[in-house]
């Protein structure tokens, strides 16, 4: 018997959710199904809000000391989840993976120097690496039509010619949802170690594996992962909480985390807000019924998403993923330019999806779709989606 409901439709216009919010801004309509940025449209655990509510009845908000009792609740859920160790000197908090991102490739590299990235990957990799005056290194995934896997060989490669300080991985991958297998993690931390590359890790979809998958830690790949890895994970898209911006790192390497988690310090980049500690604490301590109950109904949108689309959308496929509440379309099929896919999308179908693109160039004839949210908004997008792309079938078929 489930204890949550994900079936209701929550209006959340006015709560200033950037999902919603943004929809005028970013594709120039609101009247738009939104399936797009990877918030999603259930109620928070209610422990989690409880937990909020009882710090805020205090009447007095003062400077806030994180507990222990936080990064005990953090290594503890990694035990029990991804059967990681982890000592308290390993973790520091950060306030948002993006801006861990950010503070690695300011803090290890220099202006002008190479950070690689593995496209077509989440898009603020390559924002952070060129807005702070580093230049982006491509290593493309391999994609065979129906997979993709990393290019292991051009990876050994670019290492060697174009040495590259810093590569960002993303594990799980983020748009296409792959849980990389400690063979290939290993490898990269073997090809990294031996070209003097440091591996920057974005794991804050680590916790959202489907059906019974084991999430993979780098820094648990190999030795050598653990010398040059750092881990960075969030409650955020775990909990449906990314607005408490609450983040962790992890170096298991002392030489490598010593001068760095020093530099957070000394700057506040590493002092969290009561908020933040408080919201995922109970998550973390409170909330693994909510997350497994989650997990179960996105496996459930999922099979419906690929049963409809395969019988009801032709030149439309879906490309499984292994976790995450996302999923990377091909409309390739269709026949259609980017321009016009996207156009057909919000348009026709009107429903706003991430534009394959901002992923990288090996996104053309893709989207990103979010199937965290109610099954019936779904099925409502679906339809729509069918009857558009046989509106835009019909009319290539008779030009």
């Amino acid at each position: 018997m489930n204890k949550y409901d994900f079936d209701t439709v929550i209006d959340r216009r006015g709560t200033s959710a950037i999902k919603y919010e943004w929809l005028d801004g970013v594709f120039g309509r609101h009247d738009v199904s939104p399936l797009w940025i990877a918030d999603l449209d259930f109620a928070v655990c209610p422990d989690i809000v409880n937990g909020l509510r009882r710090r805020l009845d205090h009447p007095i908000l003062g400077y806030y000391a994180c507990p222990d009792s936080y990064w005990e609740a953090v290594s503890q859920w990694l035990s029990r989840r991804h059967a990681m160790s982890v000592k308290r000197e390993d973790m520091t908090f950060i306030p948002g993976v993006v801006r861990g991102i950010a503070y690695c490739v300011n803090f290890l590299t220099g202006r002008g120097d190479k950070v690689l990235i593995q496209p077509p990957v989440y898009y603020p990799f390559r924002l952070v690496i060129e807005g702070n005056g580093r230049q982006v290194v491509e290593n493309p995934l391999l994609f065979d039509g129906k997979s993709y896997t990393m290019n292991l060989e051009e990876l050994a490669r670019i290492v060697e010619t174009e040495r590259p300080k810093m590569m960002i991985l993303c594990n799980p991958h983020n748009p296409i949802g792959i849980q990389w297998d400690r063979e290939t993690l290993a490898k990269v931390a073997e090809i990294c170690r031996r070209g003097g590359v440091t591996v920057v890790s974005d794991e804050i979809h680590g916790d959202l594996m489907l059906y019974g998958r084991r999430h993979i830690p780098f820094v648990e790949a190999s030795e050598d992962a653990r010398e040059i890895g750092i881990m960075l994970g969030a409650p955020s898209k775990t909990f449906n909480i990314p607005g408490l911006v609450s983040s962790w790192m992890i170096i298991k390497n002392p030489e490598l985390r010593r001068d760095f988690y020093q530099w957070l310090e000394v700057n506040e980049f590493s002092a969290p807000m009561m908020i933040s500690v408080v919201g995922a604490e109970e998550a973390y301590r409170h909330g693994e019924r909510w997350l497994n109950e989650m997990l179960n109904y996105v496996e459930a949108n999922l099979e419906f998403v690929d049963e409809y689309v395969s019988k009801n959308i032709p030149g439309v496929r879906i490309i499984r993923p292994d976790a995450s509440f996302l999923i990377w379309v091909d409309f390739r099929g269709l026949g259609l330019c980017q321009e016009d896919l996207m156009d057909m999308l919000l348009d026709k179908a009107r429903i706003a999806l991430n534009d394959g693109t901002m992923f990288g160039a090996q996104g053309k004839g893709f989207a990103r779709l979010n199937i965290g949210c109610p099954r019936a908004v779904l099925a409502e997008a679906l339809d729509h989606l069918k009857l558009a792309v046989a509106a835009v079938c019909d009319c290539t078929a008779n030009s």
